[in-house]
């Protein structure tokens, strides 16, 4: 489910017990090692069949559920071939003390059995390496077909991490020097390595297949010529470029749909190659080049602008191609200092919501002309409804989506830390409130005490459900139906072992009307999923569905900090407010952050949240009702046109720009090069 329904038990806290855990099995590996040792020198064949059974059951729990250990080993020079190779030499000494006089004689071709094993394992590393070498194209795509790279499945997982492989591998040879321990019986010793020598050719010639020509997707060289190729049959006039971290993909995810609702030819250009399996779905081609020298391959290409929603370390890499006009579009915007970052005079021009941004930016001087900014609204926010009238129901629903902590540590940033719990029992107290708790993804990512804020407001929410009872809708099945429609259509299927070669062979050129239909699902499961939730039960909300706006268009009021959100939420005219953590007096924090205005300012206390919801429940005891519509002009802009046309009128100017610049350009760069070429001709 995409909430919290407050019905599952609280879980047991684990997490305490990670440090013994490890501990214990740190200590188990080194205890058999340490036992096998003494067993295969005194010799003692019970305790020695024991060590090493018990190394291996240990080395299974290390691979299934503590690999963070395994990088701990390796540091310190045990890895697993260097602990696979103990384990085996120490029942070769326990089977030559074992044996009688001719024992060196009797178990040399079981020794070399065991160093040819050895060696295909290395040969199958030396291999496997180069495969995945010919399996890192310079280019990685999505919604493209690039069948003419060669691509092709992945190897099995197998064959590719050394540490699976060795256990597999080498389990029969332990296994068959193990039973000779027990039975004295070489020939048991002689099957297992027989039966790993074999496993181990099998799996060479596997990897060795793969770097034949024919069955090896395209060099580096021919992966370019076929971008520069596709990117001159595409013809792409408007890419949205994106860099970041894992967690940031959101940033990017909301412009994912205006984008492509633009006239022309839109793409998207991403840098790291784990963002493009973080991309929500969309029909947008999607390239990601990691390499400055391969990014620079788009000055030569029909992209006219690119669209900037983060800025990023290797932003600087891209605004340097002079054949593309680059704007600064932001992911959200708020009044706090990132809003309006010097940074932004890097790019041609700064796309904001509405006239208060241009304010903004006048006002911090940070080196962004006036002239320079574009008012475009907000497109994402077409799909809030706006305000119906005060709250029918039974219940008004209320939204708390407080932002994150943020990184310079100012306690205005979130009223999780100071004022989470005490806002979240005042909304549960009036027994009329059904809340919506939707904390900011980031939430604890820097400061612990969010992170801990946020687990104890969740468990206030459950603790609240506990207490209430009522109907819940009967189940038809309707989500569940959706759900699976959704996820067909949004949903890329891979093998567990999928490389990145693998999933663009999977995620090629979608099929025509994916889009729509993907459209259509999404607001058939935002139906059906708010349906199928009794309408007295609180929710924590945390999954990627349903989306913040869906949210919007459920609440009755909004409890927030000073972030995108309250402007986002504005788009609705619905009520809002916006606890004050900052320390600052009422009229101070008006005054210093514009999007307030129209707000209910909350103390870290909770006071004044009965006369909120009294306000929201009878239209007449709402003052700020005028207020809001102003405030949604000056930070949205007008309603007509819409947001969409007026955003797609700054990229077709925007546009032409760099038509006519590029227009400029080509000529003085022919005069350049006819230049160079007279001075450098024979007798010039």
């Amino acid at each position: 489910m995409s909430a919290d329904l407050g019905v599952t038990a609280v879980p047991f806290p684990l997490s305490r017990f990670r440090i013994p855990v490890k501990v214990l099995t740190v200590a188990a590996m080194a205890v058999a090692l340490c036992a096998q040792a003494v067993a295969a020198l005194r010799p003692h064949v019970p305790l020695l069949i024991a060590a090493t059974v018990l190394s291996l059951a240990v080395e299974g729990v290390l691979y299934r559920w503590q690999p963070g250990i395994l990088s701990v080993f390796a540091k310190s020079h045990m890895d697993i071939t260097v602990r696979h190779v103990v384990r085996d030499l120490l029942l070769v000494v326990g089977l030559l003390l074992l044996g009688g006089q001719d024992r060196e004689s009797a178990y040399a071709p079981l020794v070399a059995g065991l160093l040819a094993f050895y060696a295909l394992h290395c040969m199958i590393q030396a291999v496997s390496v180069l495969v995945r070498r010919t399996r890192t194209l310079p280019v990685v795509t999505r919604n493209i077909d690039a069948s003419a790279l060669r691509l092709s499945p992945a190897p099995p997982v197998l064959l590719r991490r050394p540490g699976h492989r060795l256990l597999a591998f080498g389990l029969p040879a332990t296994a068959g020097l193990l039973a000779t321990a027990a039975t004295a019986d070489r020939r048991w010793a002689a099957l297992g390595i027989a039966l790993s020598l074999g496993l181990a050719v099998l799996g060479l010639c596997a990897l060795l297949l793969r770097l034949l020509p024919s069955r090896r997707p395209a060099t580096e060289q021919q992966a370019l010529d076929w971008l520069d190729t596709w990117l001159a049959e595409y013809r792409p006039t408007v890419g949205l470029y994106f860099s970041g971290g894992p967690s940031s993909a959101y940033q990017a995810n909301m412009w994912l749909e205006p984008l492509a609702k633009l006239e022309g030819r839109p793409l998207i250009v991403l840098r790291e190659r784990f963002m493009v399996q973080k991309l929500a779905p969309t029909d947008v081609p999607v390239i990601c080049l990691p390499k400055v020298s391969t990014l620079m391959r788009l000055e030569q290409s029909t992209l006219q602008v690119l669209i900037h929603p983060s800025n990023s370390g290797k932003t600087s890499q891209v605004v340097r191609i002079p054949t593309i006009k680059h704007t600064f579009v932001n992911h959200g915007e708020s009044d706090k200092l990132s809003s309006c970052n010097p940074y932004a005079k890097a790019y041609d021009e700064v796309w904001v919501a509405g006239p208060a941004a241009r304010e903004r930016y006048a006002l911090a001087e940070v080196g962004v002309e006036d002239k320079d900014v574009v008012e475009i609204g907000r497109p994402q926010l077409d799909a809030v409804r706006p305000y119906a009238g005060p709250p029918t129901g039974t219940y008004t629903t209320v939204l708390y989506a407080p932002t994150w902590e943020g990184w310079d540590g100012n306690p205005g940033n979130t009223s999780v830390i100071e004022a989470g719990e005490n806002l979240v029992r005042a909304l549960l107290a009036d027994p009329g409130v059904r809340l919506l708790y939707k904390p900011h993804p980031l939430t604890g990512s820097v400061d612990p005490r969010a992170g801990a804020a946020d687990l104890r407001i969740r468990e206030l929410v459950r603790a609240a459900n506990r207490e209430r009872s009522g109907t819940r809708p009967a189940d038809d099945g309707e989500l569940g139906r959706v759900t699976a429609e959704l996820d067909r259509l949004t949903t890329s299927v891979f093998r567990s072992g999928a490389d990145q070669v693998e999933r663009m062979l999977a995620q090629s050129a979608p099929g025509a009307g994916r889009a729509d239909a993907v459209a259509r699902a999404t607001a058939a499961w935002d139906e059906a999923y708010w349906a199928s939730l009794p309408e007295w039960e609180h929710q924590i909300v945390t999954e990627a569905r349903p989306a913040l706006y869906s949210c919007f268009n459920r609440a009755d009021l909004l409890v927030s900090d000073v972030s995108s959100v309250v402007s986002d939420f504005l788009a609705s005219g619905k009520p809002y407010a916006v606890a004050n953590t900052s320390g600052l007096a009422e009229d101070v924090f008006r005054k210093a952050f514009p999007t307030v205005r129209a707000a209910t300012v909350l103390t870290p206390d909770a006071a004044g949240i009965k006369e909120l919801l009294e306000s929201v429940r009878d239209p007449e005891r709402d003052e700020l009702a005028d207020a809001r519509a102003e405030l949604k002009r000056q930070l949205l802009g007008p309603d007509e046109p819409s947001s969409q046309e007026r955003f797609n009128a700054a990229v077709q100017q925007l546009c032409s720009a760099a038509e006519e610049r590029r227009a400029r350009m080509i000529p003085v760069q022919r005069d350049e090069t006819a230049a160079a070429a007279s001075s450098a001709a024979p007798g010039a």
